[in-house]
């Protein structure tokens, strides 16, 4: 399987940009009024529950309703649309990009996404692990919890409703976890990456490579 990753091709991609960019597209249509310009940088939630917001980026207003949006990353504004100040524009127009300094962490995780089993949202919604899952976690760890198909993993809340969601992939250990408990999740964002007992040397060799390759 190792054979299948070209680290050094890798390596040297994040060496030369380190970096991700974030492209932050409008939530819905309304008049646009940037709160950032270009070069300037934003911040993102801080607090132990993420509950402080990070840097407002823009406001949209929309039939005499006024919509705050901030930044989820910390980071450089390194592109935007002021042609579109005080414009109108539709759902989903891409107005700005943060360019966000990726930690060696972070980096490990990218990689990761590429090898790892994702389990994606199946809604736009907010997640939180099962009562269950939850307690062999606390117990043994998050690596240390294997699940299987047909496994209740999570519960997902929307419109004030709990759902359950069922694990539907290939077994293994719960080796990364991309979602925040009671943060939105858009559907078809990775919640969890699986790593099958197979997988796991490559893995730590992964990990390994970039700790050390990487200072």
């Amino acid at each position: 399987m190792t054979d299948e990753i070209d680290f050094d091709a890798i390596i040297g991609k994040y060496r030369s940009d380190p970096f991700d960019y974030l492209d932050v597209r409008t939530s819905h249509t309304g008049q646009v009024r940037f709160r950032v310009k270009e070069g300037a940088e934003v911040e993102g939630p801080s607090g132990e529950w993420h509950h402080v917001r990070g840097t407002l980026l823009y406001e949209l207003l929309r039939e005499g309703n006024q919509k705050k949006i901030f930044s989820s990353s910390n980071g450089v504004v390194s592109f935007i649309r002021s042609d579109l100040e005080g414009q109108f524009v539709e759902a989903g127009e891409k107005i700005l990009t943060i360019r966000h300094p990726l930690k060696k962490r972070e980096i490990i995780e990218n990689i990761l996404r590429q090898v790892l089993e994702p389990f994606n949202a199946p809604e736009r919604a907010k997640y939180f692990f099962s009562l269950d899952l939850q307690a062999k976690i606390d117990k043994h760890g998050q690596r240390g919890v294997s699940i299987k198909p047909g496994d209740e993993i999570l519960t997902m809340s929307l419109m004030k409703r709990d759902t359950p969601v069922y694990y539907a992939g290939e077994p293994g250990i719960i080796h990364s976890v991309y979602f925040q408990p009671g943060v939105s999740v858009s559907q078809g964002e990775p919640l969890l990456g699986i790593c099958s007992q197979e997988k796991l040397p490559m893995i730590q060799r992964i990990i390994t490579r970039v700790k050390a390759e990487w200072e």
